[in-house]
């Protein structure tokens, strides 16, 4: 979960009262959050210098605040104390409007349409009479820094940009255009530089450099201008220094240019609703329109009120908790929530949910009653012993095989359960037939894929671990990933089992006896092949294992799993020069 460093004077004369730390710490705990640390600001600079000195008793001292990862509305200081002074009864929810201004005086920002090669989304907006001091804008700025790397995961689906609109002049466009015909200032430089040039100057800033990858290898970056084709950004990497914001700065114009429009579209509420009491006219935002090539065109940013309706007995059932309705709404409001009773349409009490733009991560019922819990109070739901502490049939079945194949004198590893395509398919001798589930936005190539199979897992040990005395015996029970359009998620996952002996004498047989073992155990008879009533083996034709010697292991007329000789080039693909021999069989099959 993220943390947030805070100055605790400022925190509680942000909240109007002084805590010892004790007494914070209830506080946090009471609302959901951790206090996780107390130090200073030359503390963490001689912790990360290693510097041994004295601490001076007049340094500021700074709270570190753990957040829940949904919570992006609390990742500053002036998000942070409105929820607490609204959880302590001390400031009414805040009511966020849209200034009241007609469509022909409101900014433009138009798109293009080459935009759509590499970020095609772009929302705005407009914070007026913006009072900043030093510490309201370092704040500002910090919190552009924890949203992009929380939900705008580090800038690959967001990237937020801020200026000072009085240094430009509307309309603004959005364009995508070749980086050899982008030249402006950068922030914090002097000399103009062409877009090519700053991929080959930021590669050696620490900062910068690892969100160069995002477009460098585009034909086309993305790049804001405004009427007079002054450059605001070049995001997701840089802003323009024209329009840099400083203490001075009175109008802000904000824009979060995307691959993801609903997380754009949050980060915006985010930025203008937590600043918005700074502006002149309180908790008001001017919005800006973006019109598209196509006619298509939306005004941002979006602050309607989200309603949704919760059941009492869902909120008190899941609690146990018995409550009245009017005690439930007062507990959401003390959550930054609107509530009021409402009428179920089965005629039951239900609670009619007002869910402010702030609050992005309320999505479903159980969020509603989750913030129930906590305004009631964690230490005050009651306690009770569960039902049945029985584990599951399949659970309890791989304890029973791993204490099995343990006394065998096999080591249990534990291994990804991500892999890359490549070791799906190639590396095991297998032709990529689009039949793993494949993740939509990798970080990197070696997690693109869910396992099919606990092979490459098991042989990328033995290869990492090669060098290891002989023999290796390893095993592993966990799932793996199969699609499966009977699920409304398009995959599932199966149990697995995998055992691999390496070692100069790993021959069939050895692997062969952990088979029949295991199915000693499960009292499951050898019988002869086409007898239906045990298991029996037959010859294989599976690619990862050395033709004429691996077998499919075959219980009650179904095929649970194939075990054998390792191929000698899926051995060399994972860098293993010894033979081993390998068996895998599903699991809940044998249930």
């Amino acid at each position: 979960m993220p943390t947030i460093s805070i100055g605790r004077d400022r925190l509680f004369a942000a909240l109007g009262e002084s805590y010892t730390q004790e007494e914070f710490e209830d506080l946090c705990f009471r609302f959901g959050i951790e206090l996780d640390d107390v130090t200073t600001e030359k503390a963490i600079i001689r912790k990360e210098k290693h510097i041994d000195e004295e601490a001076d008793e007049d340094e500021e001292i700074i709270y570190k605040i753990e957040i829940p990862a949904n919570r992006y509305d609390l990742l500053c200081l002036e998000g942070l104390a409105q929820a607490l002074r609204v959880f302590n009864k001390k400031q009414e929810i805040p009511t966020y409007i849209l200034a009241d201004i007609s469509k022909d005086k409101m900014l433009q920002m138009k798109v293009k349409p080459e935009t759509s090669e590499i970020r095609p989304f772009v929302v705005c907006a407009v914070l007026r009479g913006v009072s900043f001091d030093e510490a309201r804008y370092n704040s500002f700025i910090d919190l552009q820094d924890k949203l992009h790397q929380n939900i705008c995961r580090r800038r690959t689906l967001v990237a937020i940009g801020t200026h000072d609109l009085d240094t430009l002049q509307g309309p603004f466009t959005y364009e995508a255009l070749p980086p050899t015909d982008i030249n402006f200032v950068p922030l914090k430089q002097t000399k103009s530089f062409r877009a090519d040039e700053l991929m080959e100057f930021y590669k050696s800033d620490m900062k910068l450099k690892k969100f160069l990858h995002i477009i460098e290898n585009s034909p086309v970056f993305p790049v804001l201008y405004d009427s007079k084709r002054t450059v605001l950004s070049l995001p997701p990497i840089i802003n323009g220094a024209h329009s840099a914001i400083t203490l001075q700065t009175k109008n802000v114009f904000i824009e979060c240019t995307a691959t993801d429009l609903t997380k754009a579209k949050t980060v915006l509420n985010t930025m203008v609703t937590t600043f918005s009491e700074y502006c002149e006219r309180k908790f008001e935002i001017e919005p800006v329109e973006v019109t598209y090539d196509d006619g298509k065109s939306y005004i941002c940013p979006d602050l309607a009120v989200y309603d949704t309706e919760v059941s009492l007995s869902y909120i008190t059932d899941s609690i146990r908790v018995s409550l009245e309705v009017e005690q439930v709404t007062s507990l959401l409001t003390r959550m930054q929530l609107h509530a009021e009773p409402a009428k179920s349409s089965d005629n039951q009490y239900a609670i009619k949910v007002h869910v402010p733009p702030s609050r992005s991560d309320v999505l479903h019922p159980c969020d509603v009653m989750e913030d129930v819990a906590i305004a009631y109070g964690f230490n005050n739901l009651p306690t009770r012993s569960p039902a049945s502490i029985k584990p599951l049939p399949l659970n309890e079945l791989t304890d029973l095989l791993r204490i099995e194949i343990a006394m065998n004198v096999y080591s249990e590893v534990v291994t990804w359960l991500i892999c890359s395509r490549k070791e799906n398919f190639a590396m095991l001798n297998r032709e990529d037939d689009n039949s793993a589930v494949i993740i939509a936005n990798p970080r990197s190539a070696d997690f693109e894929a869910m396992r099919r199979t606990l092979m490459p897992g098991i042989l990328k040990t033995i290869g990492s671990n090669k060098d290891h005395p002989k023999p290796i015996k390893i095993y592993e029970i966990s799932d793996v990933a199969m699609l499966d359009e009977s699920k409304d998620v398009g995959a599932s996952n199966r149990r697995h089992l995998a055992a691999l002996h390496c070692g100069a004498t790993s021959g069939f047989e050895l692997i062969h006896g952990l088979v029949d073992r295991i199915m000693e155990v499960m009292a499951i008879p050898f019988v002869p092949v086409n007898d239906n009533t045990g298991y029996y083996i037959k010859l294989s034709q599976e690619p990862e294992f050395l033709p004429g010697r691996q077998a499919s292991i075959v219980v009650r007329g179904k095929q649970i799993g194939n075990f054998g000789i390792v191929h000698p080039q899926v051995l060399n693909n994972f860098d293993i020069p010894d033979p081993c021999s390998f068996v895998e069989i599903d699991v809940e099959a044998l249930l």
